[in-house]
């Protein structure tokens, strides 16, 4: 009979505990799927005291997630810590220089320091696995490593961070404004601590750099992501989007061109009866295109204790049958490292101005955005508000530089009540 698969688990918030009963429950099943027992030797966390709602007495407990990656009984380290720096960072690499495979959901981790680690456990002869890292339940890694191996990726892209898009898609069913649906969303507990990581596109960026490296055979570069996150969307350009049949989500997308790696993570317009307009609530899309495959569309839930814990769960079962293979889909060494490039591809955009209420403002406007050879499509003034007049405008397909341009020569009009808040429309 084959021996089990012991387990050290570092970290028991809504994940850890997650894992913990899921391996309670389906013991059994795990057993008669793998060949194998997966049985907990050891445990770590901040406060041994905390109820966690589910019985750990039979566990080892160490105060260190270091030293319980150097146990002797345990052939897994699964960090449930999160974090890029400090305890979550250390303990894998003492895992990973014991000799120990190690399971993560450590997506900021693996952005920041992914390449270095996989150098360490291929080096080692050891596994990184982290599905959970991405998109929570979607098996998007075992996707892309190992469904899509042959193909030569072309795009991916996606919603990738289920808190903006609740928060989103809320504001436009309720016709609430941004900050009542951001406290509603925090009072929910569907933010991170620092609510700047979900809101801000870091998050989602994280996830968009480790897809990325699978996708195109780079070193992980989180550094070359364009990230522009959701604070500036009003509930104003949610109803003129949907007035033109579109929807506002917060979407990363990577490819890869002539000039470079093209990586961002930014709130775009899509149209609303495409799979990524349909998407509501938090549940994550992630959107993979291929030269043999074509498109496919995986769907479902990017958070919360089963679905996080159901993907740790399944890098735990594929090492306990045996599986092995590099970190990143190919051998660390052979990753490339990007070369950053901004988008060039012609895009429409919408624009959101909002003008002092004075003759020839919007003339001015006009003028700025010709001189940068942007074509207005169509435009549309509301009411005047106390202080300013709001302009929408959508252009013709430009260039984002040429954007760039023109919204920096705005500024020196003198006719603007506030910084335009320009999205880009996605062609999906």
């Amino acid at each position: 009979m084959s021996q089990p698969l012991r387990l050290g688990i570092a970290g028991l918030g809504t994940v850890g505990v997650g894992v913990v009963r899921i391996l309670r429950k389906q013991a059994a099943l795990i057993e008669a799927r793998t060949g194998r027992a997966v049985t907990i030797s050891a445990v770590s966390a901040r406060s041994r005291d905390k109820d966690r709602g589910v019985n750990l007495s039979d566990y080892a407990w160490e105060d260190d997630p270091v030293a319980l990656a150097k146990r002797d009984d345990i052939d897994v380290f699964v960090e449930l810590m999160g974090g890029d720096e400090g305890p979550a960072k250390d303990a894998t690499e003492a895992a990973l220089a014991s000799g120990k495979d190690v399971v993560t959901a450590n997506k900021a981790m693996l952005a920041m320091h992914g390449q270095a680690l996989a150098e360490q456990a291929e080096a080692a002869g050891c596994l990184i696995r982290y599905e959970a890292a991405v998109a929570g339940g979607i098996p998007v890694i075992k996707t892309l490593t190992e469904g899509l191996a042959g193909n030569e990726i072309t795009r991916v892209m996606g919603v990738m961070n289920g808190s903006c898009n609740y928060i989103l898609t809320r504001m436009e069913d309720a016709g609430l404004p941004y900050a009542d649906v951001f406290a509603e969303a925090d009072g929910l507990g569907y933010l991170e601590a620092d609510p700047a990581l979900d809101v801000g596109g870091i998050d989602a960026a994280h996830k968009l750099a480790i897809l990325s490296s699978i996708a195109f055979g780079t070193q992980v570069d989180f550094a070359g992501i364009e990230i522009e996150g959701i604070e500036r969307v009003s509930i104003e350009d949610i109803k003129a989007a949907a007035d033109m049949g579109y929807k506002i989500k917060l979407l990363g997308v990577a490819q890869m061109t002539g000039r470079g790696l093209e990586q961002r993570m930014q709130p775009c317009l899509v149209p609303d009866r495409s799979p990524l307009g349909q998407l509501a609530g938090g549940t994550n899309m992630i959107v993979l295109e291929g030269d043999a495959v074509g498109q496919i569309v995986l769907r479902g839930p990017g958070a919360g204790e089963g679905p996080t814990a159901s993907a740790v769960l399944s890098d735990i079962c594929d090492i306990a049958r045996g599986w092995h293979g590099p970190v990143f889909g190919q051998k660390a060494s052979t990753l490339t490292a990007a070369t950053s490039a901004m988008s060039q591809a012609p895009a429409a955009f919408y624009l959101r101005i909002g003008l002092l209420d004075k003759p020839g403002a919007l003339a001015k406007i006009a003028t700025v955005l010709g001189e940068a050879g942007i074509s207005i499509n169509r435009m549309r003034q509301t009411e005047h508000r106390s202080d300013h007049a709001p302009v929408l405008i959508v252009t013709h397909k430009t260039s984002r530089k040429a954007l760039d341009e023109a919204l920096a020569a705005m500024s020196g009009t003198g006719v603007l009540a506030s910084d335009p808040v320009a999205l880009r429309i996605e062609d999906l």
